[in-house]
């Protein structure tokens, strides 16, 4: 048998193999509603995160549905079933997927704080003047949204990490991350992270590294918590249709 590499597998991709298999043996039946999040993460002994990112995994799969405020049930078995996770090619986590982001922004705003220009803060200005004129979330403000955050990377005059900055963010698009924040996203959290790029725009202006860096992280913090609002039984408000568009 010929030498195959071999894939490391994300927790959360571990985890939703383990709840599909207990679906399909019966162990929680079709209409049935499962453990909360909550209750699911002191079961594994792992995040919440992580057992979101599953959940989100799965009903992408089509093998759960969330309802927010109500649960998370088991839906019947798909005739035409989405490819299974282990078919599907690896994808990031969005948690994760922020996280990164946090870390590398970070450090790419406490730079271009040291090297901003009138021209730079000409941009930036723009960018944030055709945010605030937008009004509810659609693909031209998540469009906004990325030329901001490349725009900052742009100050460094490094065509790499601008690249580098514009493939972090349109990972965004990957089925996870759009159901996830198809439940969370809105015109509130929209005004709220142009208010927060404000902030980053402003650090950079000051030429202040370390407060740039703060903001920057701050942000992408602030998308961290956005997406992990209670969406079991807890309560919350979901967006029952489409994807979510409003930023990290």
């Amino acid at each position: 048998m010929p030498i195959r590499a071999i894939e490391p597998r994300r927790l959360y991709r571990q985890v939703a193999d383990h709840l599909r298999e207990l679906i399909d043996n019966g162990d929680f039946p079709a209409g049935g509603r499962l453990p909360t999040e909550r209750e699911l993460a002191e079961r594994l002994g792992i995040s919440r995160p992580t057992v979101r990112e599953a959940l989100i995994a799965l009903e992408v799969e089509g093998r759960v549905r969330i309802r927010v405020g109500s649960g998370i049930y088991v839906t019947e078995a798909p005739t035409a079933p989405v490819a299974a996770l282990h078919t599907l090619q690896p994808v990031e986590g969005p948690i994760e997927l922020l996280r990164a982001r946090e870390f590398v922004e970070g450090a790419v705003a406490a730079e271009a704080a040291t090297l901003v220009t009138p021209a730079d803060i000409e941009a930036l200005d723009d960018v944030i003047a055709r945010m605030t004129a937008g009004g509810l979330p659609s693909q031209e403000t998540v469009a906004l949204d990325r030329e901001f955050h490349t725009t900052v990377a742009a100050i460094l005059d490094n065509a790499v990490l601008v690249r580098f900055v514009g493939e972090l963010f349109d990972q965004r698009v990957n089925p996870y991350f759009r159901r996830l924040a198809s439940y969370f996203e809105n015109e509130e959290s929209w005004r709220a992270a142009i208010e927060e790029h404000r902030v980053v725009r402003d650090a950079i202006v000051a030429r202040d590294p370390a407060r740039a860096r703060a903001a920057m992280q701050h942000h992408l913090q602030q998308s961290q918590r956005r997406f992990s609002k209670e969406f079991g039984e807890d309560g919350g408000t979901a967006a029952e249709d489409g994807p979510g568009t409003a930023p990290p």
